[in-house]
């Protein structure tokens, strides 16, 4: 008998679907019932219970989300935590001065005492995690909007904090998971005392820029370190000189015994966000409709950008860190769009889709709840696409246009006022010129109105004139359709943009203050166009969102309840998981294969004297040409960075990447590019995180930077070597 191909296909491609067992990013209160086996059997050394516990000192001890937006970890037993250079640059920055070049020159504490306080930076602790998924959902019933079923869980979340078990000194919040379809209690304790000990010099820490940002193979040094300082009890506080470095429940060990390929990796983290259990449809609708006008429109502001940063020195430093943050995600798109192509997402979800579907059908009861569910996603997300569109062309083109992050500050003057009279009017002044004054510090208006004229036109002509602002039209009709002359009428108002004359008008009575700000033109501009997207496009589109939200939702319940051979984890959303898998390369695309390991030879490779990207620091130099490694060198080989398969994302920056025996052996920073995708639809064969290798970490510590005095507070292990 010849076997059916087609049907082998299918199968096939359903087997795969099930089989991607180490993808996810795992509560780590759950590993043992759902993931300890399967750890194990890639080689973990440790238990569930060691990575995981409210008994005893456990890795989630030494792990912290650092100031909310990156992960930590501590690495000694005096409360040193490492992270990543980038998650620490504002710190860097803040403290930089022309005397004190920390981003140039690098910084390092040479006592505790000279260790650097960081006013409103954080570290958070978890202290154990509960299911509330009982309490959360009281009173939920299927007769609910989707407002009346938050308002009753927001409730009931309050409740939950006001009641948890928990002492005076640590706090608590409710997240939910799978859609709204479960519940965790987080009982956290946060340090506020977290003091800037050591970053090396940027052409190190932040080595290749935006040329290397998000690819492989990769050479930055990409970390720098802090210390959690607590009262004389251990307790959290407020900076002062009297508080003492923190002493944790545990610190990690640090292995200088390397990696190899197919070595257990894990990583520990806070990762932000992702949507794994989108449907098919949602899917090519974010690869073919959003991703490609998102990038569009960035590749237009950066194409402005760029010339002018070209042409002027002062320029260039006035937008080089918009420039990259608008570059950063431009890129990460463009690698989306490409993974999730490459890798057939969509035509995998629907055979996934066809699967569920058929099981749904088998069943009476499944059929009746869940029957017409993907028909009715169909339907939902054909009818969003448009406004979903829209929704992006206002998001991206007004925050791009400096401009309007003015008027949208002085907008919001008048509101305060028009609520409030002249004590609305004071308290929003408080926000508001700080806001505009971090606007103006690095602002030009010549490169504001090019990105305006640019994007305008954009704005106008791609998508349908209900969208669109008639004042914008009206102003374009007068200026002869010339986006030029209307950005001359625009920025020609230049009190709008200068620091002095809105202190003077600021400075004014609220009712004088209110008239001078009406009489910008670009503040009516500004209005016109926020409430035409709210009118035309946000009042419709929430209500879809809303409908989307709950089909979604059921979903995801539906999925859990029906397709019982796949494990399922919780999209991420800043709360503590876990992610593992193994050290390894992967082929980029034809006859492109990269290795999972670099070193310095490539970093030199790259060395280019005296550019903004790949120069690198003498001192430097000289180590790597006398091969003068220390005990961080193998063969006469400085190892740099690594990649292997755990599932990570943003908020992943600064994660610890842990062997087999839950010891330290790198830090992660990025995903190469063409797994980028991994926040929809995570594939084995190209999904890599980036990690600086430890060794490497620990040879600009102690070889270049001469900071032994830190290196001297961690435990150093060789677990390969029984040491």
């Amino acid at each position: 008998m010849k076997p059916n191909k087609s049907l082998l296909v299918l199968l096939f491609s359903i087997i795969s679907l099930f089989a991607k067992a180490d993808e996810g990013m795992w509560l780590p209160q759950l590993l043992g019932k759902l993931n300890e086996s399967r750890m194990k059997s890639l080689g973990m050394k440790i238990s569930a219970e060691d990575i995981y516990s409210i008994n005893k000192g456990s890795l989630k001890d030494a792990v912290v989300s650092f100031g909310g937006f990156c992960t930590g970890e501590l690495i000694s037993s005096k409360g040193l935590v490492l992270t990543n250079h980038h998650c620490g640059f504002d710190a860097i920055q803040n403290h930089s001065t022309l005397e004190h070049n920390y981003i140039r020159d690098g910084f390092w504490a040479p006592t505790n005492a000279d260790e650097i306080p960081n006013k409103g930076l954080y570290a958070t602790f978890i202290v154990r995690i509960d299911d509330v998924s009982k309490e959360a959902l009281e009173g939920i019933t299927t007769g609910l909007t989707e407002a009346q079923r938050m308002s009753v869980i927001e409730k009931n979340m309050e409740k939950i904090k006001v009641n948890a078990k928990k002492e005076p000194t640590q706090d608590a919040f409710v997240r939910g998971f799978f859609e709204g379809n479960q519940y965790y209690l987080f009982v956290t304790e946060t340090y506020r005392d977290v003091r800037l000990v050591g970053a090396p010099p940027s052409a190190i820490g932040n080595f290749g820029k935006d040329t290397d940002n998000w690819m492989w193979p990769r050479h930055t040094g990409d970390f720098s370190m802090f210390r959690i300082y607590a009262s004389k009890d251990n307790k959290p506080a407020v900076y002062s000189t009297d508080n003492i470095p923190y002493t944790p429940k545990k610190s990690l060990s640090i292995s200088l015994d390397g990696i190899a390929e197919n070595d257990f990796t894990m990583v520990f983290g806070f990762p932000g966000r992702t949507t794994e259990y989108l449907p098919g449809v949602a899917v090519e609708q974010i690869r073919s409709v959003n991703d490609p006008a998102k990038i569009a429109i960035r590749d237009k502001a950066l194409a402005v950008i760029d010339r002018y940063m070209r042409k002027d020195e002062a320029i260039k430093i006035k937008y080089a860190a918009k420039y990259a943050s608008i570059q950063n995600a431009y890129k990460k798109w463009q690698g989306e769009i490409q993974g999730l192509t490459r890798t057939n997402a969509v035509d995998k979800k629907k055979t996934y889709e066809a699967e569920f579907q058929k099981r749904v059908l088998a069943n009476a009861a499944w059929k009746e709840s869940y029957g017409n569910l993907l028909t009715d996603l169909d339907a939902a997300y054909a009818s969003f696409k448009p406004f979903g569109l829209a929704r992006d062309y206002y998001t991206e083109i007004i925050n791009k246009i400096e401009l309007n992050a003015i008027a949208m500050n002085l907008n919001s003057l008048v509101t305060a006022y028009t609520r409030n009279g002249e004590a609305g009017y004071q308290d929003k002044l408080k926000t508001v010129k700080p806001a505009i004054a971090a606007v103006l510090e690095e602002y030009d208006a010549t490169v504001d109105r090019s990105v305006f004229e640019s994007l305008a036109e954009m704005y106008v002509t791609d998508q349908p004139k209900a969208y669109v602002s008639p004042v914008l039209l009206q102003w374009l009709d007068a200026s002869d359709n010339s986006y030029a002359a209307l950005g001359g009428k625009l920025y020609s108002q230049q009190g709008l943009y200068t620091q002095s004359n809105l202190d003077a008008i600021l400075a004014k009575p609220a009712t004088e203050a209110v008239d001078a700000i009406k009489a910008f033109d670009a503040l009516k501009l500004f209005s016109d166009i926020q409430q035409t997207f709210q009118k035309n496009v946000l009042a419709t589109l929430t209500p879809m969102q809303e409908k989307i939200n709950q089909l979604q939702r059921t979903y995801t319940r539906a999925q859990m309840e029906v397709m019982t051979d796949k494990k399922f984890y919780p999209d991420a959303n800043s709360t503590l998981r876990v992610t593992y898998g193994k050290v390894a390369g992967y082929t980029a695309r034809d006859a492109v294969k990269y290795e999972y390991f670099t070193d310095m030879d490539g970093l030199m490779e790259k060395y280019k004297p005296g550019d903004y990207e790949f120069d690198v620091p003498a001192k430097l130099l000289t180590l790597y040409k006398n091969k003068d490694y220390g005990r961080y060198g193998k063969n006469g080989v400085m190892p740099v960075c690594f990649i292997a398969t755990n599932h990570t994302t943003g908020g992943n920056s600064g994660s610890p990447a842990l062997d087999a025996y839950g010891n330290l052996i790198g830090l992660n920073f990025d995903r190469v590019w063409e797994g980028t995708m991994s926040d929809i639809n995570y594939d084995p064969s190209i999904c890599r995180n980036i990690m600086v290798d430890i060794r490497y970490v620990l040879f600009i510590v102690d070889k270049f930077a001469g900071a032994t005095r830190l290196v001297d507070e961690m435990k150093i292990v060789h677990p390969k070597k029984g040491k």
